[in-house]
């Protein structure tokens, strides 16, 4: 039970730390180059754990970086960016939130990870959790936008199983720079041809920039990833879910918003729909049911049955 405790502690670290980028971004970095935002987000995130891990791809790791940096940064922050632009913040959270589900297919599929009941049930109402907690019935929907917010939840979804599947001969370190390097790679051609020149960046903006590259990237994706190794999708998909709890939680503390009660109980869904899904609870669960059982059989024993003179 501790171990797998651990684990998840070490998996949380990144959606907390991906749920703070909101405030960051909205705060110190430059809107009107979101695609240049991601490459120096993702680039020097990968050039710093590239250093840490003083290894490079070998063989079929060629070409492996490159679908899951594509899935996994280039072409998912590409889209994250386009949705934020279509869509309101809790409309694209909510469509994010639905990844543990989508996670728990392709893990079935690809792992043989068949979800368990309380999977299933941890993602439902977390995701319910999510939307009374997100959203309050005025947010407009742009179709464009939706579609770009699906097809980055399903892309990322699908390069996270395929990094499980992929990675048990690589250190997490190199799994996760060389992922990083392919996608700022493969997204600055188009942040060249969609946004021309680099935006220019004053103090605020460059120190955002150090928080998100070392700490909302590199640091969050190592131990993304290292959960992803160490427990099941269907769990690491349930974690994610803290990603929102954590931008809502952050507005309400800093930028003096407040939780309203239909906030906080989707606040209490979403925590109660990933505890549910953590495996430390469902042996909690089996430890507790089965010191029950065996009370209630001593009980049994000790006291007399009807009928019989003692």
């Amino acid at each position: 039970m501790e171990g797998t405790f651990r684990w998840a502690a070490v998996t949380a670290l990144a959606p907390i730390a991906w749920g703070s980028t909101y405030l960051v971004t909205h705060r110190f970095l430059p809107p009107d180059h979101p695609l240049y935002g991601a490459v120096i987000r993702a680039l020097p995130a990968g050039l710093l754990l590239l250093l840490l891990a003083r290894k490079l791809p070998r063989g079929a790791w060629w070409w492996r970086s490159l679908v899951l940096g594509t899935l996994n940064m280039g072409a998912f922050f590409a889209l994250v960016y386009l949705a934020a632009q279509k869509l309101p913040t809790s409309v694209a959270s909510t469509i994010m939130a639905t990844s543990p589900v989508v996670m728990m297919l392709f893990a079935w599929a690809a792992l043989a990870e068949r979800p368990r009941v309380a999977h299933v049930a941890g993602a439902g109402i977390g995701i319910g959790g999510v939307c009374l907690l997100l959203l309050d019935g005025t947010a407009s929907v742009d179709a464009s936008g939706v579609l770009a917010s699906v097809l980055a939840m399903v892309m990322s979804s699908f390069g996270y199983v395929l990094a499980k599947r992929w990675s048990e001969d690589v250190d997490v370190f190199s799994l996760t720079s060389w992922q990083l390097v392919a996608g700022g790679i493969v997204l600055l051609p188009v942040a060249v041809a969609v946004e021309g020149a680099p935006p220019s960046l004053d103090g605020p903006a460059l120190l955002g920039f150090g928080y998100v590259t070392v700490v909302a990237t590199a640091l969050a994706f190592a131990a993304w990833f290292t959960g992803l190794r160490h427990l099941t999708a269907a769990t690491v998909g349930l974690i994610g879910l803290l990603n929102p709890i954590t931008g809502v939680l952050l507005g309400t503390a800093l930028a003096g918003e407040t939780l309203t009660a239909q906030q906080f109980g989707g606040l209490i869904l979403v925590l109660a729909g990933i505890m549910l899904g953590q495996p430390a609870t469902a042996r909690l669960r089996t430890l507790i049911m089965a010191r029950a059982g065996r009370g209630r059989r001593a009980r049994v024993v000790a006291e007399p049955h009807e009928g019989v003179r003692v």
